[in-house]
């Protein structure tokens, strides 16, 4: 007997370090992942003693001629040791909730600091406009992958990531292992990634210089979970796997790395982990140590939780008649503003459909939050409003970005056709949805949306004047570049050697006519950045003949 125990034990240890091993699950305790494991082992290890010893017991009654039918006392101990984990992790979910931590709940989410939009939010960078979202960058790195029919066969795409690299906006697409037979005969790795351009979709880049060996799609030891759970992690709170690359194009995975502030809820981000795709080494910093290359610290569903405690318990929990109340729009999306990275949503007032308070930026690696209360559209309201400009065309409008165009925020959305492919771009006013401006390029749809916010009166409730200025001078040097299919013109001025103004082409006819030299004219929105685009031009040149 004392032989199939040991031997019982010895299956029981293997399962559960099989077990541990297959899933990497968190073993710290103040995790409910840690607790609800420790709970499941305990329950587990009980239930097996009980069965030991009730056999043995029931074995002494047989060889006596007894039958008993009752639950030995120590029975009853092993059903009550296996009780108590459970309750426990019950009791743990109760007191971590919202009804004994209202202010917790609330406050996660720090008080956000009230911004003027004009004079904070930056002045359009056309060479800047994210023109590519997330299905468009999936759908452009497949017909990249495509080009190659035998690699095709051997990988997949993973989720794009966009990023900021060399102070080029790019969408980063892992090629990850497509099966485990795939893997088995490319164990050193799935050979790199594809680069696509968030500014410009005929800008796709397949990238071999590094293999991708540690990844989600790999088995054993390769695989990125269990690798890092078993770098150090295993106590760990880990979320967000995420793939970057630095600024010399090294990729790693980036592991954001978390603790609960109350009880096991109210997950907060603390840090991060980097993975060195090729070689697996695994760093860990915390968010004031963390590497420029990293742009994203904070995982977006926990931003998105916490604003919406933030709005929901402005008043505390019984604030019936809802009042100051607010909740995040229809969705979010990862804009850059002055290099930084932030998360963007809307803000509306609980039970409005189609009227928007304002939105939040989001430091993605900080978390500070800024608020820019101007009261308009929904973004909902405003991809209806541009699809409705082109409605013969059946486009469809990609989720809206607040831009800012001589003064006024503006949503910018692309227009894309069944195959998922950018045919139009629109810029919808946020204070009245109603002034649309759409065009082939970017350039074109920014001149239409200028001149038909020149014609309506009081479409803006933001105040430009002040903002406004005027510059005569010389040109020193200018080039260009096409982006989002137009042309985009970039001048230095004698008179302002320090900054850089960048234009469409459709701006002015006398642009493209334009060299060193001439004399120009600009009108522009006051801006500390030393990159500014303009409304207006005029080649003084042409105009004095």
């Amino acid at each position: 007997m004392k032989k199939i125990k040991a031997l019982l034990f010895l299956l029981y240890f293997l399962l559960l370090g099989l077990f541990v091993f297959a899933t990497s699950p968190n073993l710290n305790p103040l995790y409910k992942e840690g607790l609800a494991f420790w709970a499941f082992v305990i329950t587990s290890f009980a239930l097996l003693l009980w069965i030991l010893n009730t056999g043995a017991q029931k074995a002494a009654y047989r060889k006596k001629g007894i039958i008993n039918f009752k639950i030995p006392q120590k029975g009853r101990i092993y059903f009550a040791a296996a009780a108590v984990p459970w309750a426990i992790l019950i009791i743990a979910n109760l007191f971590s909730a919202v009804l004994f931590h209202v202010n917790s709940y609330r406050d996660q989410m720090p008080e956000p600091e009230n911004r003027v939009f004009s004079s904070d939010v930056q002045a359009i960078d056309i060479s800047q406009l994210p023109v590519v979202d997330t299905s468009l960058a999936a759908l452009l790195a497949d017909k990249k992958l495509g080009e190659k029919p035998s690699l095709g066969s051997q990988v997949t795409l993973g989720s794009p990531t966009i990023q900021k690299v060399k102070n080029k906006l790019v969408w980063v697409v892992p090629l990850l292992h497509s099966g485990f037979f795939k893997w088995t005969s490319n164990m050193n790795g799935t050979p790199g990634y594809i680069l696509v351009s968030a500014t410009d979709q005929k800008d796709v880049t397949y990238v071999d210089s590094y293999p991708i060996k540690y990844q989600p799609n790999a088995y054993f030891l390769d695989n990125l979970q269990r690798h890092v759970r078993f770098s150090g992690g295993l106590f760990t709170g880990l979320t967000d796997y995420s793939f970057e690359i630095n600024d010399e194009g090294r990729p790693y995975w980036v592991v954001t790395t978390y603790k609960n502030l109350v009880g096991v809820s109210l997950p907060e981000a603390d840090g991060i982990i980097t993975v060195d795709a090729a070689t697996g080494e695994t760093t860990r910093y915390g968010i004031k140590d963390v590497p420029k290359w990293v742009d994203r610290v904070q995982p977006i569903n926990f931003v998105m939780n916490q604003i919406e405690n933030r709005g929901n318990y402005i008043h505390g929990l019984f604030n019936f008649s809802n009042k100051d109340k607010f909740q995040t729009s229809e969705g979010s999306a990862i804009v850059y503003n002055n290099g930084r990275c932030y998360l963007y949503t809307g803000l509306t007032s609980v039970g409005e459909d189609e009227s928007a308070t304002g939105f939040m930026l989001v430091d993605m690696v900080t978390k500070t939050p800024y608020r820019y209360q101007i009261s308009g559209a929904t973004e909902y309201a405003a991809q209806q409003s541009a699809q409705g400009k082109v409605q013969n065309m059946h486009y469809t409008a990609s989720f809206p970005l607040i831009t800012n165009v001589d003064g006024r925020p503006t949503y910018f959305m692309t227009l894309k056709d069944n195959a998922g492919l950018i045919k139009q771009y629109a810029f919808v006013s946020v204070t009245d949805y109603t002034s649309v401006g759409t065009g082939e390029t970017i350039g074109s749809a920014i001149s239409n949306y200028q001149s038909i916010m020149k014609n309506t009166s009081g479409s803006s409730s933001i105040d430009t004047g002040s903002q406004q200025e005027n510059l005569q001078g010389t040109i020193e040097r200018i080039s260009s570049e096409i982006v989002g299919g137009g042309n985009v013109y970039y001048m230095i001025i004698k008179e302002q050697p320090n900054k850089i103004f960048t234009a469409v082409a459709d701006i002015n006819s006398e642009l493209p006519l334009t060299k060193e030299g001439d004399p120009v004219k600009l009108s522009y929105v006051k801006s500390d950045r030393s990159v500014i685009s303009i409304s207006a031009f005029d080649n003084l040149k042409y105009t004095q003949k």
